[in-house]
């Protein structure tokens, strides 16, 4: 049985700590380091929910892309959602571990994982880390010639997207080449634009960023949530290529914390 440490390695060799980006605070949030873990339940976003679920399938361990923890917390008194998740774990003895930016930015994280699913290949890093090609935010790479509007329905289909927002002034008929950056990516345009893609899909576009690049790119935001869930996928693969018969659960109870009428 592995311990949260080798759980946490397992993670970390993927992805290390030293790509995450300076504002992050990816790694072991909550637990002992030498514990047994029997079962990891794999999220995006840690909640009570998620901490429910995890009790119930008899989880003691949470292994989530975004961190619970950007701050320190000055007093762990049960006022917030945080506070009481951090007292609920430790009273239940349930770890919670983040890799986050570091996921993002490792060969074959997160924008590799969306340009799979959407069958882009010759792929390269978009902004890549100084002196490390592989290493950085996005990708970009080429894909079978493919009409606009039956690109951005296989996005939408690709992704459950409810609502797919594009840049309706684009001029871009048909689409060869993709550039992808998981959750917030729109300070990436640019780059995107420079690298020739014809579409540029992420979460979290502006409007001006839609008026101000819309005629030089189309621009697909498939929403934060949308674009980032298949971090778990890769939670699983690498845990289960090291430990393969350890019990990994995708969470039941996650869902997108934004809604459309």
């Amino acid at each position: 049985m592995p311990k949260v440490k080798d759980i946490c390695k397992v993670i970390e060799d993927f992805a290390p700590r030293s790509l995450q980006e300076s504002y992050d605070n990816a790694g072991l949030q909550v637990g002992d380091p030498e514990m047994d873990v029997s079962a990891a339940l794999l999220c995006l976003d840690v909640t009570e929910d998620i901490m429910k679920e995890a009790k119930k399938r008899q989880c003691n361990m949470i292994v989530t892309h975004h961190p619970l923890l950007f701050k320190g917390l000055k007093e762990l008194t049960g006022r917030t959602s945080t506070e009481r998740i951090v007292i609920d774990a430790v009273k239940s003895g349930i770890a919670i571990y983040s890799a986050h930016t570091n996921l993002d930015c490792a060969w074959d994280g997160v924008s590799h994982e969306i340009a799979h699913m959407l069958k882009v290949g010759n792929l390269r890093v978009l902004e890549p880390r100084e002196g490390n090609p592989e290493a950085g935010l996005g990708v970009v790479g080429d894909i079978t010639p493919t009409p606009k509007l039956e690109f951005l329905r296989r996005v939408k289909e690709t992704f459950s997207v409810r609502a797919l927002r594009y840049s309706a002034q684009s001029p871009q008929i048909v689409i060869r080449r993709v550039a992808v950056c998981g959750g917030a990516g729109a300070s990436l345009i640019g780059e995107a634009i420079k690298a020739g893609a014809d579409v540029y899909v992420t979460g979290d576009v502006k409007y001006h960023d839609f008026t101000a690049h819309g005629l030089e790119i189309l621009i697909a935001d498939i929403g934060h949530y949308e674009s980032e869930l298949c971090s778990t996928k890769i939670f699983s693969r690498i845990i289960r290529e090291r430990y393969p018969d350890f019990v990994t659960y995708f969470s039941e109870s996650e869902s997108n914390p934004v809604k459309y009428l």
